[in-house]
């Protein structure tokens, strides 16, 4: 009888283990989220962001394969991660390669056609083809454990066509005069559906999907795709309301002066001077040009406004060509440049890589792995700018003092504390000789000590240096 009442009881108690081991797999797992320090201005002084593009980082196009690198993104003076959006993409009407759809290709091939990441389904799901939500907090866990922080890129404008939004509030989206739902106006963006903000109740659900992001995964801020074509009583209304939440970094795809006043966004898009760049590249627009930028961005922006700089991101490379195309030889002189004058420089996924062709937008692709002169270039930039207040880039930046030289002679003085850094530039086929203010120095680039006495200093064509008083 003992025996038959200790059967029953072990099997009453493997029963109960399995049961309560069943409930435990259908419990959600415990968010293990690493905290950093919050966002601070001092860390915006220093800091280089890089735009992750997880999709083509690497043949698997996983979080768990970026997730591996971010220890060797730090050694790049990486401190804030945009990973580029992580949410499904809709089916309907989902584009691919030649301005077509998916479904305008013959049924075996249409599965090569990943649409655009910006066709968003759910913004608070993640995207099976990057991995599980599990997987994202370990990439959000490990950027924090080594110091960076992780902003998503959010799509306020518009969304996918396969959003619940579009059968459950089609009065959530801008109608044609036949009452149909429309893509966004003057673009080619057939795959989106073009959401009104003259509606209250979409504002405020557009609100809640942020917060959870914040409140639920750790998320430390957004990059806000297009966020000109957003009401700017939107942000007025969302970006309060997120950071009493907690701080957060955000960064507008626009160049709007209005949308960095007050408590919104700390960073938008140096666009003019990223095209400036191109331009002086091809001997369009010369030094002179670049200084008319300067001088504008003085005149339209606040002294604690911050601009990102950037020589590509996933539209340049993708859309207008590599670096490699666009300017070819000259690429290091103006790397240069847009590390050292005011603002945050941008690394996108392969930049440091040598990345040399364009990354199919629509389909899977991948990066190159080797580092070479890239990633010891930006490397050796990203220690000058981590650790040396001349560079200070953030709301309380280094100043920026113009001094006198020739016509095709760029060179500017960039002062904050007891350092001061000195840049000088030749944006011509032709060497030449300058003056040189008097001074030690050291040439950062080649660590050579250097004795400057006001003599004629000769400087090759396309030629740069960034020299360090001493």
């Amino acid at each position: 009888m003992k025996k038959i009442v200790f059967t029953l009881f072990a099997i009453v108690l493997i029963v109960s283990c399995k049961s309560e081991k069943k409930e435990t797999e259908v419990t959600d797992e415990p968010k293990v989220i690493s905290v950093i320090d919050p966002i601070s201005n001092e860390m915006m002084e220093s800091a280089i962001i890089y735009e992750a593009n997880i999709r083509q980082y690497s043949p698997e196009g996983t979080f768990d394969e970026f997730t591996k690198d971010i220890p060797a993104l730090k050694e790049l003076g990486v401190k804030v991660i945009w990973l580029m959006p992580v949410f499904p993409i809709s089916e309907t009407k989902r584009k691919a390669t030649g301005g077509k759809f998916a479904s305008d290709f013959p049924v075996e091939e249409r599965s090569k056609y990943l649409g655009s990441y910006y066709a968003v389904t759910d913004f608070t799901k993640i995207n099976p083809e990057f991995g599980t939500i599990e997987d994202f907090r370990e990439l959000v866990t490990a950027a924090h454990n080594n110091g960076i922080y992780v902003i998503l890129d959010w799509v306020p404008n518009h969304t996918g066509w396969d959003h619940e939004w579009i059968k459950n509030h089609p009065e959530y989206y801008t109608k044609n005069d036949d009452n149909e739902i429309i893509h966004p106006e003057g673009t080619d963006w057939t795959d989106v559906a073009d959401l009104n903000y003259d509606n209250k109740q979409m504002r405020g659900e557009m609100i809640e999907d942020m917060m959870y992001w914040v409140k639920e995964e750790g998320v430390d801020g957004f990059r806000c795709d297009v966020a000109g074509s957003v009401p700017l009583d939107f942000w007025e209304t969302a970006i309060p309301q997120l950071r009493k939440e907690k701080k957060l970094f955000m960064l507008a795809e626009a160049w709007e002066p209005e949308l960095l006043d007050g408590d919104l966004f700390d960073m938008a898009y140096a666009w003019d001077g990223h095209h400036t760049m191109n331009q002086m590249v091809k001997g369009e627009k010369s030094v002179s040009d670049f200084d008319a930028y300067m001088e504008k961005i003085n005149k339209d922006y606040d002294a604690d406004d911050i601009l990102m700089n950037f020589i590509t991101n996933h539209d340049e490379n993708s859309w207008n060509g590599t670096i490699e195309e666009r300017m070819g030889e000259k690429s290091e002189l103006f790397t240069a440049l847009y590390y050292v004058k005011p603002g945050m420089p941008l690394i996108y996924s392969g930049q440091e890589y040598n990345l040399n062709h364009r990354l199919k937008f629509f389909e899977k692709d991948s990066i190159p792995k080797e580092k070479r002169e890239a990633w010891n270039m930006l490397q050796k930039l990203g220690m000058l700018k981590s650790t040396n207040l001349a560079l200070n880039g953030g709301k309380q930046a280094a100043s920026y003092k113009r001094l006198e030289s020739k016509k095709n002679i760029l060179k500017f003085e960039r002062s904050k504390g007891n350092e001061t850094i000195l840049f000088v530039a030749n944006f011509s086929d032709q060497g030449d000789k300058i003056a040189m203010p008097e001074g030690d120095y050291i040439d950062y680039m080649s660590n050579e000590e250097l004795e400057l006495k006001g003599d004629a200093f000769e400087i090759d064509p396309w030629e740069y240096r960034i020299l360090i008083k001493q």
